[in-house]
């Protein structure tokens, strides 16, 4: 069970990156979406919405890699 919890793991940045910049363009496929199903500013601050949620969830992502470098270290 360990060996397949550490395939989902994040351990380094270049890793954190990754899942982040896949979140993004997730994240700006569904705005776009919510732009289209939403005219106006309705569907403009749904796309918003989405890509904070990105900023928000980056920044908490690169934070736990590095405080758990140094936990470890």
């Amino acid at each position: 069970m360990d060996r397949i919890k550490r395939l989902f793991t994040i351990k380094t940045k270049f890793e954190a990156f990754l899942v982040i910049y896949a979140l993004a363009l997730g994240a700006a496929e569904r705005g776009v979406v919510y732009m289209q199903q939403y005219p106006g500013f309705g569907g403009q601050l749904l796309a918003l919405a989405c890509t904070g949620a990105v900023f928000m969830s980056g920044g908490m992502i690169i934070d736990m890699v590095e405080l758990r470098r140094h936990q470890y270290a």
